[in-house]
């Protein structure tokens, strides 16, 4: 059987002392509830901000009104701005951030529901990808977390570009 996403993510991060933080707005904590499943995560998990309102975006990650009023939460921008705030608030070498439309209301012809933005933010460089769900609200949500980790162990294993 495969380790999971969380487990191979662990290991990675152990063996190369290097320290994560999350940024979680759709995910509502789903991120780290899984990356904290695995024992003795404490040694590379700093924490996570929950963000789901503009304010709590704003005031606890550091995203600008203006990136919020033109761009919108579900937004490449916002979600770098979100990974920034958290890796710095949280002082770690990497930060990992997601912002979408869970559904199954919220959708609009731009940004249709199950649109998600996900953004890593590491010493090398910042990298995000877009993605369109189409599962009900809960499998939004969970496609959300499994593309985060996947990102994450992309990113540890030399593999985004």
């Amino acid at each position: 059987m495969t380790p999971s996403l969380e487990l191979r993510i662990g290991s990675l991060l152990s063996e190369r002392r290097l320290t994560l933080a999350t940024a979680e707005s759709c995910t509502g904590g789903l991120i780290s509830d899984r990356i904290t499943d695995i024992p003795g995560s404490s040694v590379y998990f700093a924490g996570g901000v929950v963000a789901y309102s503009y304010e709590a975006k704003a005031a606890l990650l550091g995203v600008s009104w203006n990136t919020l009023n033109t761009k919108g939460a579900v937004s490449k921008e916002t979600v770098f701005e979100m990974a920034r705030g958290a890796r710095k608030a949280l002082q770690t070498d990497i930060a990992i951030s997601v912002s979408g439309i869970a559904g199954p209301g919220g959708g609009t012809p731009e940004k249709p529901v199950g649109a998600t933005w996900v953004a890593l933010i590491a010493p090398e460089g910042e990298w995000a990808r877009q993605f369109v769900w189409d599962g009900d609200r809960r499998r939004n949500k969970q496609l959300s977390s499994d593309a985060a980790l996947q990102i994450i162990l992309d990113y540890l294993e030399g593999k985004l570009t």
